[in-house]
C-alpha cells in the first residue's frame, strides 16, 4: 500500500465533495445508500471497527481498515477522523487499486 497515494486520492475526493466524515454523518449517508466504501482508521477502537464492519456487510459496502485517525484527518484537511465514507464509485475503486499496488 502506498500511503501517499491513498491520502492523495482521499484529498482529491474531499475537494470534489465525494467524502463524508465523522460518525453521525457517515452513518446517515450509509443508511441513505450514498456511501460506496467505508474507510476506518486502523487505530480505532475494536467496537468502532466491529460496528462499521457490520454496517458494511449489511449494506454491501467495501470495508477498508487503514491509516491512523490522524492520517485520515490530514488527508481530507480536517481534525483526526475515525471513519470516512467515500460517496463516489470511481474514487472508491481508485483507492482500492492504490492499496493493492
Amino acid at each position: 500500500m502506498h500511503k501517499a497515494n491513498v491520502m492523495s486520492l482521499l484529498g482529491l475526493a474531499q475537494r470534489a465533495g465525494k467524502i463524508v466524515s465523522g460518525q453521525f454523518a457517515v452513518e446517515r449517508a450509509v443508511k441513505t445508500g450514498k456511501v460506496r466504501c467505508l474507510i476506518v482508521a486502523a487505530d480505532s477502537s475494536a467496537a468502532t471497527k466491529k460496528s462499521y464492519q457490520e454496517q458494511a456487510k449489511f449494506y454491501g459496502l467495501q470495508y477498508l481498515e487503514m491509516l491512523s485517525k490522524e492520517q485520515l484527518g490530514v488527508a481530507i484537511g480536517k481534525p483526526p477522523r475515525a471513519v470516512i465514507g467515500v460517496l463516489d464509485e470511481n474514487f472508491s475503486q481508485a483507492i482500492v487499486r492504490a492499496i493493492n499496488q
